[in-house]
């Protein structure tokens, strides 16, 4: 249990937990409402437009150029009862008046009256009272008429209208807002009315569609004030998508009748004088009139399309698929070890997780994408940190075993290997092929008494320094030095697979001792010209199967291998050392190697055979062959 929880494995779930619980935390504290609200307005921009027909609503429009024609402002009475009056003449359906009217402005109020009470399909406006804010009250001849609808507005804190309103219910009335009560005025002729849902009677139904009510944490809001009956608003036409007819236009008969006739008309004001203008997903301000024509063209789209508002996942399912994400983040950040191709991953990561919430999007489904985005990238960040700092200190730690004895090739392609070869940063234990290297300086006692201790240590270092880098040149890994005597390996600690690799082992071990004592020759004509003592080496060269793997405790070990092939190397470099003359100038070092390598280096090298032997503390005798030279 002790190793599963101090795995990289489990290091990594409990990355994927810990920023999967942060994320979670900041989400419900609504510190990412903001972002994605971000998002969710780049969906509202990328998604494609409605295809024709296009909506049936036009507008009517005071602009500036009609407030400077006229004079004055507002439009007086008479003025706006004119206007009605032209619009009821060419045929509208259904007309929301969104100019308030609560006091009279002369001249013409008997006239406006007469439009207002005389002609049904005409939907006039009023403001709801809102703690200090008084509201406005509609028109007084249309007192307890259902020809009002509120133009109450839900504003997100940032400003942007994201909400529709159908209902308000002040505890004793219900209000309709006039968006809503403009579409049900034209929906009344096709026979379609507001009613319960039959599944769930507190839901409305319009027509094909159930407009669910919006709550207070739908999407990515947080406690948002989801008072009276709301709607997310999908703004599925673009911006300027409705036809217009200016008041001047209007007026003087100057507009094609066909975009009244049968539609509905939204007679407002998109004058930059008068402030009555919000803030969409489209980020240009829309004006209030062009707005509401949004939010009837939705409703309109529900009753008879049957096209819900946009639908959004449970709080469960959206903890799911943020720790979906978080997982999946510290699954590639563990699986890849290459910076660029994480990096690589963390892009596609990114750009699947986009186009996959935009897809959905479109297809009605608003799900979270800044928190799994987070949880993607800062899991992978996190992991990838925590792997890369273990994989430094197994590195060094399993380097500090070799790296100093070993060729800078074979330390990389062991630390490439370590998969197979180390548990935990330590060698696992393995039995495996190796050639064996013993070799030994020659009388080195007699030489140490000789000397003065500098002159000794700067003599010894120097046929050190001169002999050691040949094994790691030749592929070998010194194991240990013994006083003067070294121990070294060739093949291990990387396990064989082929024939062709072990035989290349006991060549390069042969090789090396070749190599040694070339150096040797070259070193001792220096050494003479100092007047001082001679190296001669005895080598020892054996081929055989040795057990591998590291001794000591945790805070010191090092690796080793043991077996018979170890103990028959050791002694074959020592064997009959008091009958070997060395030629300091031309053959300083006796290469002994056991019949084993020679069946492994083959004609390589000339070899003569000294015998058959049973070597010290050996059941077994060993042929044995002394190494001349290469062929």
């Amino acid at each position: 249990m002790g190793r599963l929880l101090r795995s990289p494995a489990f290091a990594a779930l409990a990355a994927s937990g810990l920023v999967f619980l942060a994320l979670h935390g900041l989400r419900t504290a609504g510190a990412l409402e903001a972002l994605e609200l971000a998002v969710y307005d780049s969906h509202i921009r990328l998604r494609p437009g409605v295809p024709p027909p296009a909506p049936p609503v036009v507008l009517v429009t005071v602009t500036e150029k009609d407030i400077q024609g006229l004079g004055t402002w507002p439009v007086p009475d008479a003025v706006l009862a004119q206007a009605l009056e032209k619009l009821v003449e060419a045929g509208a359906r259904a007309i929301g008046l969104d100019i308030y009217r609560d006091v009279p402005v002369p001249p013409g109020q008997e006239r406006l009256n007469a439009v207002l009470g005389q002609n049904p399909r005409i939907i006039a406006p009023m403001l709801l009272p809102q703690g200090s804010r008084p509201g406005v009250a509609p028109p007084p001849v249309l007192k307890n008429r259902t020809q009002i609808g509120f133009t109450d507005v839900v504003v997100d804190p940032d400003g942007t209208v994201r909400r529709g309103l159908l209902l308000m219910d002040d505890g004793r009335s219900v209000f309709y807002s006039l968006p809503f009560q403009v579409a049900l005025l034209y929906l009344r002729a096709q026979g379609i009315a507001p009613a319960g849902d039959p599944e769930q009677p507190a839901h409305l139904r319009l027509g094909r569609t159930t407009l669910r009510p919006f709550e207070p944490n739908d999407g990515s809001y947080v406690r948002a004030d989801a008072g009276g009956y709301q709607y997310l608003l999908d703004y599925r036409e673009p911006p300027n998508a409705f036809a217009a007819i200016t008041l001047e236009q209007l007026l003087g008969g100057q507009f094609d009748p066909a975009l009244v006739r049968d539609r509905i008309a939204l007679f407002g004001v998109t004058a930059d004088s008068v402030k009555d203008s919000f803030y969409t997903p489209y980020r240009e301000p829309m004006y209030g009139v062009e707005l509401y024509a949004h939010m009837v063209s939705q409703l309109l789209r529900a009753a008879v399309d049957g096209v819900a508002p946009v639908s959004v996942t449970s709080d469960t399912y959206e903890a799911l698929w943020l720790l979906l994400w978080c997982l999946l983040g510290a699954a590639v950040a563990f699986a890849m070890r290459s910076a660029w191709r994480l990096s690589l991953a963390m892009v596609a990561g990114l750009a699947v997780l986009g186009v996959a919430a935009h897809a959905l999007f479109v297809g009605g489904w608003w799900i979270p994408v800044v928190p799994p985005a987070l949880g993607w990238v800062g899991t992978a960040g996190i992991v990838a940190g925590y792997v890369s700092g273990r994989e430094k200190k197994e590195r060094a730690q399993l380097m500090g075993l070799f790296s100093s004895f070993m060729s800078a090739e074979l330390a990389e392609f062991l630390w490439q290997e370590r998969e197979h070869f180390a548990t935990g940063g330590r060698p696992r234990p393995q039995r495996l092929p190796a050639t064996i290297f013993f070799a030994d300086v020659m009388n080195f006692t007699t030489v140490s008494e000789s000397l003065e201790p500098q002159t000794l240590m700067d003599w010894f270092y120097e046929f050190m320094e001169t002999s050691t880098p040949l094994v790691s040149e030749h592929h070998g890994v010194i194991l240990r030095f013994l006083g003067d005597a070294i121990m070294a390996a060739f093949g291990p600690p990387i396990p064989r697979r082929t024939e062709e690799e072990i035989r290349q082992d006991a060549v390069n071990a042969v090789s090396c001792a070749l190599a040694i004592q070339q150096r040797i020759v070259e070193l001792n004509r220096r050494h003479a010209a100092r007047g001082w003592p001679l190296v001669s080496m005895r080598i020892g060269v054996l081929s055989g199967t040795v057990t591998g793997g590291s001794i000591g405790t945790a805070k010191r070990f090092e690796y080793n291998v043991h077996g018979d092939t170890v103990n028959t190397a050791s002694r074959l470099e020592s064997f009959d050392k008091e009958h070997f003359e060395p030629d300091p100038f031309k053959a300083p070092c006796r290469i002994l190697i056991g019949e084993p390598t020679l069946h492994l280096v083959g004609e390589t090298f000339r070899t003569e055979f000294v015998g058959e032997f049973q070597l010290k503390g050996k059941a077994k005798s060993l042929r044995i062959y002394r190494v001349l030279g290469r062929k």
